[in-house]
């Protein structure tokens, strides 16, 4: 038997012991062994819920006890899980988590500790939760040079991207239904803003890369400024606007960013809607792959969290996972890369024609006609820097969103 400690009983943690209870006989034969929870940490009490017999308070308990192999960090945040963690760890207990925050930044100290005492500490549900991403990345796909990664990484902007593109509505009113629906916080800012998103283009670009990618090094632009008209605009260009994560080798630069993109009708990202999340992936000799399912919820992240248990079960001993440097990977300023951009400004489009291709050059107009005193047009492809330049020329810019190049 081998025996496990969950930390942390909300979401999450209450689906991992849904998880192991509800598939306990085929989760045992996968492992080879049978698996039991021993412990469950929280601070709380749980009077009532059959979970209370496992439920200790002080987190050495767990520690000095020779029987957990397994520890189960679903508590969120980098403290007190970072401290837990190590000290499992330290202590030759293998550890498996969904905590997204930990692992963008202390993951390559953590893997390092695992690998030298041939233990393992997984995160497949840091960054796509149900979906399967980061073993393909340290199994599947360890042949190929991965040069590109991009991905849809938040299920609740997309959710309200979606529907804003649906319904026309504007963004307060699609927060509002979100939040109601249960698919952002009261406190959005980390999905909005792009925060979530970017520590999970963070973890997937240091293991693609095999170096430390630190997320605030990686620009990030959220969702907060997209309006209905934007979407009145895409329509009309037969795009959809996502926000994605993304990062990418370009010969020795390497570029990571997470913004609002429009995304063309053949991108393998256009459909992906709702809640569903992807993540695209160039490799040098597979070329293109994609990866598609539900990026959260509690039991899609539970599923994966356990998928983590049972490898860790099968390997108590022998260590798995592909650990990236802790030396920090330099990422290019986003103002040498280069995209095409579409624009939106305010004026009239007949006397204002001339001096547009004057300044961007050859450039395509999009006007919509319940959008009267502005107009629109798309840009060929500059870098970013000579954009601003540009735009600043021109004036009267409302808005600008991305163009993603193929």
């Amino acid at each position: 038997m081998i025996q496990i400690a969950v930390l942390g009983y909300g979401t999450v943690g209450s689906g991992v012991v849904e998880v192991i209870n509800t598939n306990y006989s085929s989760i045992n034969k996968k492992a080879g062994e049978e698996i039991n929870i021993k412990y469950v940490l929280d601070l709380r009490d749980f009077p009532g819920d059959p979970i209370q017999e496992k439920i200790v308070h002080d987190f050495d308990v767990i520690l000095n006890d020779p029987e957990i192999r397994i520890v189960v960090e679903v508590m969120g945040g980098v403290e007190p899980a970072y401290t837990f963690t190590k000290k499992a760890l330290l202590a030759g207990k293998s550890v498996c988590t969904s905590n997204k925050e930990l692992v963008a930044k202390h993951g390559a100290e953590l893997l390092e500790i695992a690998r030298e005492r041939n233990i393992n500490y997984l995160f497949e549900a840091s960054c796509g939760g149900g979906i399967p991403i980061i073993r393909p990345l340290n199994s599947s796909l360890t042949a190929d040079e991965i040069d590109e990664i991009a991905g849809i990484l938040n299920g609740t902007t997309n959710y309200m991207l979606t529907r804003m593109a649906r319904e026309g509505c504007e963004y307060e009113d699609v927060l509002k239904e979100a939040q109601e629906m249960g698919y952002a916080e009261r406190n959005p800012a980390a999905d909005v803003e792009g925060h979530d998103a970017c520590r999970k283009i963070a973890i997937l670009s240091s293991l693609a890369f095999g170096r430390q990618v630190d997320f605030e090094d990686i620009y990030t632009e959220g969702i907060t400024h997209i309006t209905a008209a934007d979407f009145k605009y895409a329509k009309a260009m037969k795009k959809s606007i996502k926000l994605l994560g993304y990062s990418k080798k370009c010969g020795e630069c390497f570029y990571a960013m997470v913004a609002p993109v429009l995304v063309d009708p053949d991108d393998p990202l256009y459909s992906v809607n709702d809640v569903f999340n992807a993540i695209f992936v160039h490799g040098n000799v597979l070329g293109d792959a994609m990866f598609y399912g539900r990026g959260a919820g509690k039991l899609p992240t539970a599923s994966a969290v356990v998928a983590d248990v049972v490898d860790e079960a099968r390997h108590l001993h022998r260590n798995i996972m592909t650990f990236w440097s802790s030396h920090k990977l330099s990422l290019t300023d986003i103002s040498n890369s280069q995209r095409a951009f579409f624009v939106r400004v305010k004026g009239d489009k007949e006397a204002d024609e001339a001096r547009v291709k004057e300044i961007f050059g050859k450039v395509s107009f999009i006007q919509i006609e319940d959008l009267p005193g502005e107009y629109g047009f798309t840009t060929g492809i500059m870098t970013e820097a000579e954009y601003e330049v540009r735009a600043e020329r021109l004036g009267n810019v409302i808005s600008r969103i991305r163009i993603r190049q193929q």
